[in-house]
Parts: structure tokens; sequence; C-alpha cells
């Protein structure tokens, strides 16, 4: 059973001992009364197969049910419980406590978003940057009402894009990128890879409009490759590769 240990503001990590518990540091805010954040400590046993989602909801179960997270298929899949974890943007289903080797873990919510409370953010500019660069299949109309029921491609057509189809918009890349932190309107490495996804596609005929889309101000051209948003990749989707492909077109160096 988790054990509530107070209140504390400042991060401290020490190496992970065999004491078979940790302290489990939790961001508490709520944008509705809360002027600023703070942590709340708790001691949480765990096992080599813990995950820092299991010590959360450990803490919601024993100690304090109103922690707010975010959560759903606990397996890496959904994307939904993506949080800055000891200072790094994670999925907490598949973080485990043992991979982290501190007694000290500390949990808040991924930068870059607005907070609902606790370590939930909001997600509707992730999801209207996504929306934003036409995340589908363009083809004519012609094309589409046809005795044909599938486009059929080859191993090595496929190979150019299904790399970037992994991705389940945690947002974690979103949250380490430092251009989102300092342009409220930058498209982001999210919907930059994604972009790339359809542009890369042979069946796909909008790879001119996407470019468009993404060739201005808030663009692919705020972009300045630090490369932390690959990083992160829970899928290893590699957004900051596919934004330098993209600028390959956008350049004429791919057509």
């Amino acid at each position: 059973m988790a054990q509530v240990s107070g209140i504390a503001d400042e991060q401290t990590s020490t190496p992970l001992s065999s004491s078979n518990t940790i302290l489990l540091r939790i961001s508490r805010f709520n944008p509705e009364h809360d002027d600023s954040s703070q942590f709340m400590e708790f001691t949480v046993p765990y096992e080599r197969w813990t995950t820092v989602l299991e010590a959360i909801l450990d803490v919601k179960k024993h100690f304090d049910h109103s922690v707010a997270v975010r959560y759903s298929c606990r397996q890496a899949t959904c994307g939904s419980c993506g949080m800055m974890i000891n200072g790094k943007p994670r999925l907490a289903c598949f973080t485990k406590i043992s991979e982290l080797n501190s007694n000290v873990v500390t949990v808040e919510p991924m930068n870059n978003f607005p907070i609902i409370r606790d370590l939930a953010v909001k997600f509707e500019r992730l999801f209207d940057t996504h929306q934003k660069i036409k995340p589908y299949l363009i083809r004519d109309d012609s094309e589409l009402v046809s005795d044909e029921r599938e486009f059929l491609q080859s191993p090595e057509e496929v190979e150019q894009y299904i790399q970037f189809a992994n991705c389940i918009k945690c947002g974690l890349c979103n949250s380490a990128c430092p251009t989102m932190a300092t342009d409220s309107s930058f498209v982001g490495p999210q919907a930059l890879a994604q972009a790339y996804r359809y542009v890369a596609d042979s069946r796909d005929k909008g790879k001119d409009s996407r470019l468009k889309i993404i060739d201005d101000s808030h663009g692919i051209w705020r972009c300045h490759f630090a490369g932390s948003c690959s990083q992160v990749c829970p899928k290893g989707v590699d957004p900051a590769m596919g934004i330098q492909l993209l600028r390959g077109y956008l350049l004429g160096f791919r057509s």
C-alpha cells in the first residue's frame, strides 16, 4: 500500500536500492483554483516488472483517489499516458520503475500542453495539427469508383512509409520539441512526420497540397533539427528523419 510522505518542491535522485519501495513524487495542479503546482510524495512498493503507471494507480487506489491521470490500454498502444518521468517525456505504462535506476520517481504533466489537472493535459493542438496535414490517402474520385478493390504495393513501396505509420499520437515528440515551447503556431514534429507518411505512400496523390500546407513560416522551416522528438518516440517513428526527408521534397532533391 502506498504511504504519503509529505510535500516537496525540489527533485532529488539516488541510485535504486533493494528496498522494494520508491518515493513517488506526483505533480498536483488544478488550473481552476491553484496558482502553482506542488509535489505530493508517496512511498510505493514495486516489483521488477512494476510500471510507473501501476505505481500511480496504486496511489489512487490506496491513498488519494483525486490524482488525475489519463490512461487506457496499458500496453503502449493507445498513447494516452504520456507524461514527464524524471524529466523526460515517456509513456507511464511502458516505463518500468526498475529501468529508471532511482529511488525517487518524479512524474509531471508533459511540456508544451495545457494542463487539465495534475498529470492530464489537453491534446487539442496535437489533434488540430494532425488533421491539418490531411492524414488520409488522397485519390481522384474516378479512381475510387472502379472495379479494383485494392491499390497493391510492392514491399519496397511499403518500406518507404511503414515506419512512420506506427505513430500512436501520444504527444511525446511535441512535448520534447524546443520549438513547440517558443512558437504556439508551429505545426510540430508529430504532424510533420505524418505528413511524410502520406507523401511517401505510393497510393497517395496529395503530395503537392500537403507540401504547400507545411511550407510556411510556422511549418517545416521552424524545425531546428534538435532531434529530441526522435529520442523520446516509444515506437521508433523518428520524426526528425521524416522532417528531413520532407525538406528534400521541398528543395527538389526528391520527387
